[in-house]
């Protein structure tokens, strides 16, 4: 999601339309009655996600992370008691002190596989930050032209994928890039207006990359405003116009940041989902969504109307909560020098879940 960055990127509500080769879920996504897709819950296939892309930082600075009733659990494991069946993970390609670079995602990324976790892989195509706002290229592609920019998202891809697979880690769901509205590398791949600049030469690098390490993962083109019926439109038909490649659609969808109404926008991000599935033809997941933690028990109302929407819409494969387990408080030590507040859309206090996490399937 915009993490502490919040403060300074307009809100974001992203939807994901997630597209299925070989009519893996059918032509709109999983229906009732349908044989259960290989990706989501053994109930429904619908897939409850959970980005904690923080947890190795938090670690390290000495958070600890509890059950409801007290006990001392490793985050992902607990994600895994709360109902969670998928983990989500951004890549950095030169970050600050190493945070969500390579070898950072191979430890988390060996965590959820062990526990029999589904994998996201999100590709920044950044040293810190991409959203909407902002998509600066990684200090180390600095000055490259359009030729060498697309060369080197294919290798960062494949370089990261490879390192996963050779773990034996396999990977459901990759991301080329991360809230993409305006495209990625900027200055040369921003997206505006009618132009696309050179994001669908990017992109489709990355596409390929992915299928070459893993053939069958999806690939998710992921935008931000999920309830922005003509966002979508206008940036998915862009996309059709220039061949774009990828598999689903993904939104974000942070209901408290477009007004007080916040079912409303719920419903306004459901019936776009409906809409973009009929118009792309490509199925959709909610990569990103959360909620005030300090509102738990509105938080977790919404959260339920958002799950359950979600579950019961034809071409909707699933939800990802983004870093449930912070709290409000915790904030990387960069954060204070940068003057940004701690991320406040957690679902955590003093270590443990909040009913916020409930619709997951929470017992803890």
């Amino acid at each position: 999601m915009k993490t502490g960055i919040l403060s300074a990127v307009s809100s974001v509500i992203l939807m994901l339309a997630v597209s299925c080769e070989g009519n893996q879920y059918g032509p709109t996504g999983h229906r009732p009655g349908e044989e259960k897709p290989e990706q989501g819950t053994e109930e429904t296939g619908f897939v409850k996600g959970a980005d904690i892309s923080w947890v190795t930082q938090m670690e390290k600075d000495g958070e600890k992370f509890y059950t409801a009733d007290g006990k001392e659990t490793e985050c992902t494991a607990l994600m895994k008691k709360i109902g969670f069946d998928a983990i989500r993970l951004r890549v950095w390609v030169g970050p600050e002190g190493g945070w969500c670079g390579k070898d950072d995602v191979l430890v988390k990324a060996k965590r959820a596989h062990d526990l029999g976790m589904k994998l996201m892989i999100d590709f920044h195509y950044s040293d810190f930050w991409a959203d909407p706002g902002k998509q600066n290229p990684p200090a180390a592609w600095k000055g490259y032209g359009t030729a060498e920019m697309t060369a080197a998202v294919a290798s960062h891809t494949k370089e990261v994928l490879k390192a996963l697979k050779g773990k034996g880690i396999d990977v459901a769901w990759v991301q080329v890039g991360n809230e993409v509205t305006g495209g990625m590398l900027w200055p040369s791949g921003k997206v505006e207006g009618k132009s696309t600049g050179s994001f669908i030469d990017y992109l489709n690098a990355g596409y390929a990359a992915a299928k070459e390490v893993y053939p069958d993962t999806k690939v998710i083109l992921h935008i931000d405003n999920g309830y922005d019926s003509g966002q979508y439109d206008w940036f998915f038909g862009l996309m059709k116009s220039g061949n774009a490649r990828y598999d689903i659609i993904g939104m974000s969808l942070y209901p408290s940041y477009a007004g007080n109404d916040w079912n409303g926008t719920v419903d306004r991000c459901i019936a776009n989902i409906k809409a973009v599935n009929s118009k792309f033809g490509k199925p959709v997941m909610i990569c990103e969504t959360g909620l005030p933690v300090d509102q738990p028990q509105q938080s977790k109302e919404t959260m339920q109307h958002i799950v359950d929407k979600a579950m019961n819409t034809e071409g909707c494969l699933g939800v990802f909560y983004w870093e449930p387990q912070t709290d409000g408080v915790w904030k990387p030590s960069n954060y204070a020098a940068l003057g940004w507040n701690a991320y406040g859309l957690g679902a955590f206090s003093n270590g443990r879940p909040t009913v916020i996490l409930e619709p997951f399937g929470n017992k803890e």
